[in-house]
């Protein structure tokens, strides 16, 4: 099988999320269908239905997440010696050479990617244009809006 690169903090907010789920929400889904049986004709109880649902959303969460992280390739960069380098779970700061905008991103797995909190995946266009640059050296990275130049001005292994 293919495995699938993951941050460490990746794979830890996962098994949380798969902890929560068997722990506490299975419990409950299970909880409100016995109740919802007990009201009677199970054709016409929408609480029932509501309720088997929700169960068939969480145990396809479940298999999700439990097949994830059995093809997940967990990466730990903090624990391998920072050369400048772009690799997979590094954190790059730099500068667009037109604007002057400073950016700093962190290069996750595709599960872990948030823009909002400057994740982005290892596929992204943006990612794939930095990957085994070196810190000063310039990335041209690819946009519907034309070519763009970024500058790497840091890599942190965080």
């Amino acid at each position: 099988m293919n495995q699938f690169p993951m941050t460490a903090r990746g794979a830890e907010l996962l098994r949380e999320e798969l902890e929560h789920l068997k722990t506490v929400k299975r419990p409950a889904i299970i909880e409100a269908i016995a109740e919802a049986r007990e009201h009677g004709d199970l054709k016409e109880n929408a609480e029932y239905h509501a309720a088997r649902e929700e169960q068939g959303f969480c145990e396809g969460r479940i298999q999700e997440i439990e097949g994830k992280l059995s093809n997940a390739q967990i990466i730990d960069v903090t624990k391998i010696p920072n050369h400048g380098k772009v690799i997979f779970g590094s954190t790059v700061t730099m500068l667009n050479t037109e604007t002057d905008a400073e950016v700093t991103y962190r290069i996750v797995g595709d599960d872990e990617a948030d823009i909002k909190q400057n994740q982005i995946s290892i596929n992204s266009p943006i990612a794939r244009g930095l990957i085994g640059k070196l810190v000063d050296d310039i990335a041209i990275i690819r946009t519907p809006g034309g070519d763009v130049e970024f500058e790497i001005l840091e890599v942190e292994y965080v």
